[in-house]
């Protein structure tokens, strides 16, 4: 479901996104302030057509899982916030994201789907990976970034 990454829904998610990838980046559980100096950070605010768009996966309890899609140039977008709750995980949650995420990176007239990851997030490597996700060169300026990765979004022939 696509929604304003200001909403109170995104807003609930995005907290939970920034305290699990920054909890495991420091190694323990961040204070409320540190996730809102995060969220001020790395605000997701541009996940806004025409220049993105900000995904969620519902829950029966309220959303269980997220995906950013940014316009990145004439023919790639990128992948950010990808996120499903712990509860959630296993459930096919993450693939439906992802399948989301690249048709509306077609609606934007992408050719490619880029991401950045960390070597920590282990699980997200593995799932970028079984989703046809490989290697490509360094692109933009996250300091985080230890890993990119890309998918052609054009149709098979």
């Amino acid at each position: 479901m696509e929604v304003l990454p200001t909403s109170p829904e995104a807003d609930v998610i995005l907290r939970r996104y920034y305290e699990d990838i920054g909890g495991r980046y420091h190694g323990r559980v961040l204070r409320r302030d540190e996730v809102d100096q995060i969220m001020t950070d790395f605000p997701s605010d541009d996940l806004v057509r025409p220049s993105g768009v900000f995904l969620l996966a519902a829950g029966a309890n309220g959303p269980v899982g997220c995906v950013g899609v940014r316009v990145y140039s004439a023919d790639v977008v990128e992948l950010t916030r990808m996120y499903v709750d712990g509860a959630a995980r296993g459930q096919g949650v993450a693939a439906r994201l992802l399948a989301a995420a690249e048709e509306a990176g077609r609606s934007f007239g992408a050719r490619a789907l880029w991401l950045n990851t960390r070597s920590d997030l282990v699980e997200a490597r593995a799932l970028y990976a079984k989703h046809g996700f490989t290697e490509i060169p360094p692109f933009g300026d996250d300091p985080y970034a230890q890993h990119w990765l890309g998918k052609d979004l054009t149709p098979a022939r």
